[in-house]
């Protein structure tokens, strides 16, 4: 089929006007539409459904290698269980079960963690 010449050099040809083009498009979402239909069978109003983010905060820790190595080894163990997680999942999950412990359970808890230096060790070379 024939094609019409572009404008300019930098377009490409535009396809004739009986041609099918399929364009490619990013793989974004549609959004969700809520739609209010009268009795009638016309659309009085559409409402956008918003999806709620959570913000994310990136930080940092420092941990004991045998306590790193319980990640890990948590990690490992949901895998063989066909659960596939993230080491940040793992801590959040040990958070949410932390907050479900009564005040005494908590002092407890928090009194078997090994207590390690905080911020970022010196340099070798000094």
């Amino acid at each position: 089929m024939p094609t019409k010449k572009p404008k300019s050099k930098n377009e490409a040809p535009l396809p004739a006007e009986n041609e099918l083009v399929i364009a490619e498009s990013a793989a974004t979402p549609e959004p969700e539409h809520v739609a209010e239909i009268t009795d009638s069978g016309e659309n009085i109003a559409v409402k956008k459904v918003k999806s709620h983010k959570t913000k994310v905060i990136r930080d940092s820790f420092s941990f004991p290698e045998h306590d790193y190595q319980k990640i890990s080894d948590l990690k490992k163990t949901c895998l063989a269980a066909g659960i596939h997680v993230k080491k940040s999942e793992v801590l959040r999950a040990g958070l949410h079960l932390l907050t479900q412990l009564g005040i005494d359970e908590l002092k407890q808890a928090v009194e078997k963690v090994e207590k390690v230096q905080t911020g970022r060790p010196s340099s070798s070379g000094d």
